[in-house]
């Protein structure tokens, strides 16, 4: 098929010659991608203003053709439909190619195939980069063509952009991120209304913010994703989401969510990264946060996303992070920028990950043993004398120090009470030896839970 022939009200005047309109290659029409498809046709001519020329989705790929014939009478704009995404991919009249399937095998073999047909990319596809970013970059850079992602992270929020080009002149510190809305949505409500995890994700899933699988987003796989990107792009390195730890809040009890607020804490799903001597930080689970730090304050399905550079300080980025037109406000940007450096030479765009690929250095990912945290620890005792030294001497023993302790009053006709201890920053490892002590002392019953802490300044 041919779309060279451009309506002359969709071309731009640019000198003496005329350029024609970008013609873009839609795979998905799902929520993003039809956020995608209302959003370039509604904004069309502020669009074509800002790139230069007009982007025009001229075929759209879906399984359910059916489906993305109605999305696109909706729009008002013409747009060819195939169920067949491969004939998009190899179709010599689509500059860019937008991958909003999902996943990580035909996803992968989509844009790979784009990539070797001379066409730039841009994709919403978080899981897709974190496994396979590292090829598909480097496919790329040998192809000449963009892979531009702003959408897989942060919905809406620009924050790839700021990393890679706002924040350019900066040696970043740390990131730490709200990057999971559902997540976020099920803490809000466990703490706003007492309820118990079970109950929140049941809720959250009546209101389409949970998938029927949720497990992706509740144990903390898709901020692992999102924040493997952002560390790569924060400091120079590889992909390697496989060596991130990762914790997700399926676990956590309404009880800590009350007993933490009683400090002046808020529990977030946090993934964070920092540079260390001995190497970067690469963690995602549920962390206190002082509520009076504003991260701690994004509330419901909001995202937020604190950076500390070396430069600049700490900035924070807060915004929608998923739903159809906030991420397509990333996607077609992405188009845009793409647009814009079309005639660029290869060697002088911006960088798939900020730095320039022979800059790129694997550093050493510290395991979570070996990173310095502070802790919220919590056990159930039996009421009696004696306890509380014997879990003090236990912490001492490993050089764990206390900083702050609550013991609760006892039921009536209970015998075993709750302690909550707040510790002073100490390395993962004598933690882990402290509570394998505690368990074992004869007046401890069950286990003992630990969150982490982070002071974020």
């Amino acid at each position: 098929m041919s779309h060279e022939s451009v309506d002359p009200g969709t071309s731009s005047q640019v000198g003496a010659g005329r350029l024609r309109a970008i013609q873009v290659g839609l795979l998905g029409i799902g929520t993003v991608g039809g956020g995608t498809f209302a959003v370039l046709a509604r904004n069309r001519e502020e669009i074509r203003r800002r790139a230069g020329r007009a982007i025009c989705i001229a075929t759209v790929a879906d399984r359910d053709t059916a489906r993305a014939a109605q999305v696109v009478a909706a729009s008002g704009v013409d747009a060819a439909i195939t169920a067949d995404a491969w004939s998009v991919v190899q179709d010599p009249a689509i500059d860019i190619v937008v991958e909003l399937i999902g996943g990580y095998t035909i996803a992968r073999e989509l844009v790979l195939a784009a990539i070797a047909a001379g066409k730039h990319v841009v994709t919403a596809n978080k899981a897709l980069l974190a496994k396979h970013g590292n090829e598909i970059f480097a496919a790329a850079r040998a192809a000449g063509v963009m892979v531009a992602y702003e959408a897989a992270v942060g919905g809406g929020i620009p924050i790839i952009k700021a990393l890679r080009e706002g924040l350019a002149a900066n040696r970043i510190e740390w990131i730490a991120g709200i990057i999971n809305g559902t997540s976020n949505f099920i803490l809000s409500e466990m703490r706003d209304k007492g309820l118990a995890f079970e109950t929140v994700l049941r809720e959250a899933q009546a209101l389409g913010y949970a998938e029927a699988d949720p497990t992706f987003d509740i144990e903390g796989i898709d901020a692992a994703h999102k924040l493997t990107l952002l560390s790569a792009i924060a400091f120079g390195t590889p992909i390697e989401f496989d060596r991130a730890h990762v914790e997700g809040i399926s676990n956590l009890d309404a009880l800590d969510i009350r007993y933490a607020a009683e400090f002046g804490y808020r529990i977030k799903l946090l993934g964070i990264t920092r540079r260390t001597p001995a190497g970067l930080e690469l963690r995602v689970h549920p962390t206190l946060i002082s509520e009076r730090r504003l991260i701690a304050n994004v509330e419901g399905v909001m995202n937020a996303v604190l950076v500390k550079g070396d430069a600049v300080g700490s900035t924070l980025y807060c915004g929608a992070g998923a739903g159809a037109e906030p991420t397509a406000s990333a996607v077609i940007a992405d188009l845009i920028d793409v647009a814009r450096t079309l005639s660029a030479d290869p060697e002088h765009r911006v960088p798939h990950l900020a730095f320039q690929a022979e800059s790129i250095t694997a550093v050493p990912i510290l395991p979570m043993a070996d990173v310095h945290t502070s802790c919220y620890l919590r056990m159930r005792v039996l009421d009696r004398p004696g306890v509380l030294a014997d879990i003090a001497r236990a912490l001492a023993d490993q050089g764990v120090s206390i900083e702050a302790m609550v013991q609760k009053e006892p039921g009536v006709g209970e015998a075993s009470v709750d302690i909550i201890m707040l510790t002073h920053p100490t390395i993962e490892r004598s933690v882990d030896a402290a509570i394998t002590l505690i368990e074992a002392l004869p007046a401890v019953q069950g286990r003992v839970t630990r969150l982490r802490r982070e002071p974020l300044l």
